[in-house]
C-alpha cells in the first residue's frame, strides 16, 4: 500500500468515526430532550445523566445545548423542563393542525365529560400528538402526549388501520371500522377503559389522524359517537 493509499484510509476511518460520534451525540439529545418533556416536574441533570447513562458533565452539556435553542429551560430549582421551543416544534406539526383543533378538543372532552386526545400515524405507531383532559369530571381516564401504541390495535389504532386503502389480510375491525366511520373497543390498550375513535379526512391525504376518547364507562363511550364525528369533520375541515 503506498503512503497516499493509506493516508486515504486514514482519512476515511477518521471521518467515519467523526459521522459516529455525531450521530451518537445527535441520539442523546434527542432522548434527553423527550426524557424532559416527559417529565412536567422536570428531571436533575444527574436524572438525565442515569437514563441515558453517560457521566453527569455528559449530560450537562447535552442540556445547555437544548436550553441555548430554548428546548428546555433550568429552573429555580436546578430542574430542567420543557422549553419554549417545543411549542415551535409542536406547531410545525401537522401544518398547525393540532393548535387548530385543541380548542375543539377541549370543549369535546368537557361536554363528554372524558380524555378526547388527536392520535397521528407515524409509520406503524399511533402516536398521541395531543391529549385534553375535561374540567367537568372529577375522575377520568387519560395518558400523555407522545404515548405509542401499534396502528390497528386500539379504537384509535384501528381508526387510522381504517384510512389506507383496504388490504386482503387486513383485520375485520378495520373494515368494519372503515364501513361505520368510527371505532369501539374495550381493554385493548388499557385493561378497564373503553376507547372510540373517528378517522380525520384530511386535504392532504398522506397525513393520517384520528380523534380519540377514552373513558372507564360503557354509557359514555357508547353514547359519545355522534359527537365524535361532529368534532371529527370540525377538525377535518381546518386541515
Amino acid at each position: 500500500m503506498s503512503d497516499n493509499q493509506a493516508g486515504a484510509g486514514t482519512a476515511g476511518e477518521t471521518a467515519g468515526k467523526g459521522r459516529a460520534v455525531g450521530s451518537q451525540t445527535l441520539a442523546r439529545g434527542l432522548l434527553a430532550l423527550e426524557l424532559v418533556a416527559g417529565q412536567p416536574q422536570g428531571l436533575a441533570v444527574q436524572d438525565v445523566a442515569q437514563r441515558l447513562g453517560v457521566h453527569r458533565t455528559i449530560a450537562y452539556r447535552i442540556l445547555v445545548t437544548l436550553a441555548e435553542h430554548h428546548l428546555v429551560v433550568r429552573t429555580s430549582d436546578g430542574r430542567y423542563r420543557a422549553g419554549s421551543g417545543t411549542v415551535t416544534l409542536a406547531r410545525g406539526y401537522a401544518a398547525g393542525v393540532r393548535e387548530a383543533a385543541l380548542p375543539l378538543l377541549r370543549r369535546s372532552a368537557d361536554e363528554l365529560g372524558a380524555t378526547v386526545a388527536l392520535i397521528a400515524a407515524e409509520g406503524d405507531e399511533a402516536v398521541a400528538v395531543a391529549v385534553v383532559e375535561p374540567w367537568s369530571v372529577d375522575y377520568h381516564l387519560s395518558y400523555r402526549v407522545g404515548s405509542r401504541h401499534p396502528v390497528g390495535v386500539g379504537a384509535a389504532g384501528l381508526a387510522l388501520a381504517a384510512l389506507r386503502p383496504p388490504a386482503p389480510d387486513e383485520a375485520p375491525e378495520v373494515a368494519l371500522a372503515r364501513a361505520d366511520g368510527y371505532a369501539q373497543t374495550f381493554g385493548q390498550i388499557e385493561p378497564g377503559a373503553y376507547g372510540v375513535a373517528v378517522p380525520l379526512r384530511m386535504a392532504d391525504p398522506a397525513l393520517h389522524m384520528c380523534v380519540n376518547l377514552i373513558t372507564s364507562r360503557e354509557d359514555v363511550a357508547r353514547g359519545s359517537v355522534a359527537a365524535m364525528k361532529a368534532v371529527a369533520e370540525e377538525i377535518s375541515a381546518l386541515g
